[in-house]
């Protein structure tokens, strides 16, 4: 960026676009062929860094990924902005925290398949798999969609995030390949997506010889979703999102995974789907990512959750004292 610009981007701002932006609309001049080039290079390197972990640009990303064909001035003056966040949120770390959650809480599965139209389904495992060595893991997954992401296309945007045991291992953000009419068909085939990623996790980690518990678990805030997943009694209203549908419902009753609702503020999936300002995900943002120190203290001892926001000398943030699950 310094190379191109011959200074360092504005860290003013405290989001990668705006909240709300809608960059499809922008009417600004095309760039020429110079502006393209800077442009690309840009976007290159960004997408990049959500490689190496910044799944909190990897939305503002990919929608400016949509024009790198014929971007516009308001198009690179966007990505300038992503650039001065990265910028300001430079200290943005994964830490890896290899205890297993505790999901004991949660109550018992409420339904039982044995009688439903899927039959007595069970989950494809290999046989060729080496055997498993080491430590359980639990894999969970955040799902989320935004309906009508894209006000000139009215394509959704499907965000998931995936954890081993309580390490964010991958991320995805990405429009979805039909136009769907209501949030209850976006959340469908975000949920849908969500399972086909985790059938494909599971299998990696089987053949990378890890032992997994039975079940993983999935969470997604739209309630009806997760009650039409769960219930095998539920009838289907929604023609268009049949084959989404049975997918999600086939792999709950194979028990690979169980399907829960949690509020939309306690989604961290809400980062993948959504054009969001500073305080609308700093609570679900900070433990992720931007904690300094050691993880265990995400907890204290009276298993509550810090949120108070310190800054040390070297501008490097940590939280404490909240009761905040």
């Amino acid at each position: 960026y310094k190379t191109m610009f011959g200074a360092n981007p504005k860290s003013n701002v405290s989001s990668p676009l705006e909240k709300g932006d809608h960059p499809e609309i922008d009417d600004t001049h095309l760039l020429d062929e110079d502006g393209i080039a800077k442009y690309q290079s840009l976007i290159g390197s960004l997408q990049w860094a959500i490689s190496l972990g910044r799944f909190d640009v990897q939305t503002a990303v990919m929608s400016m990924s949509s024009f790198r064909a014929a971007p516009r001035i308001g198009h690179l003056e966007r990505v300038k902005r992503i650039y001065g966040y990265i910028t300001k949120m430079k200290h943005a770390t994964i830490r890896v925290r290899t205890e297993e959650p505790d999901f004991s809480a949660l109550p018992s599965e409420p339904y039982t398949w044995d009688y439903s139209v899927y039959g007595d389904v069970k989950e494809e495992i290999p046989k060729d798999c080496p055997k498993p060595l080491g430590k359980h893991v639990v894999t969970t997954h955040y799902v989320d969609a935004n309906l009508f992401h894209d006000i000139l296309t009215g394509r959704s945007v499907t965000g998931i995030l995936h954890l081993i045991n309580k390490t964010p291992i991958d991320w995805f953000s990405k429009k979805q390949a039909t136009v769907e009419t209501a949030t209850y068909g976006s959340e469908f085939v975000a949920a849908r997506t969500c399972t086909e990623q985790i059938m494909e996790m599971r299998m990696t980690l089987r053949y990378l010889g890890v032992p997994m518990r039975d079940k993983c678990y999935m969470f997604g805030d739209n309630e009806s979703v997760v009650n039409s997943a769960c219930a095998p009694q539920a009838k289907l209203h929604k023609r268009h999102v049949f084959l989404s549908f049975h997918r999600v419902r086939e792999a709950i009753a194979a028990g690979v995974m169980t399907f829960r609702y949690i509020q939309g503020k306690d989604n961290p999936a809400d980062i993948l789907t959504k054009h969001w300002g500073y305080q609308q995900v700093w609570g679900l943002m900070q433990p992720l990512l931007f904690w300094q120190g050691d993880t265990m203290d995400l907890v204290n001892k009276n298993g509550e959750r810090p949120s108070k926001i310190d800054t040390d000398s070297n501008g490097m943030k940590s939280v404490r004292n909240s009761n905040k699950e």
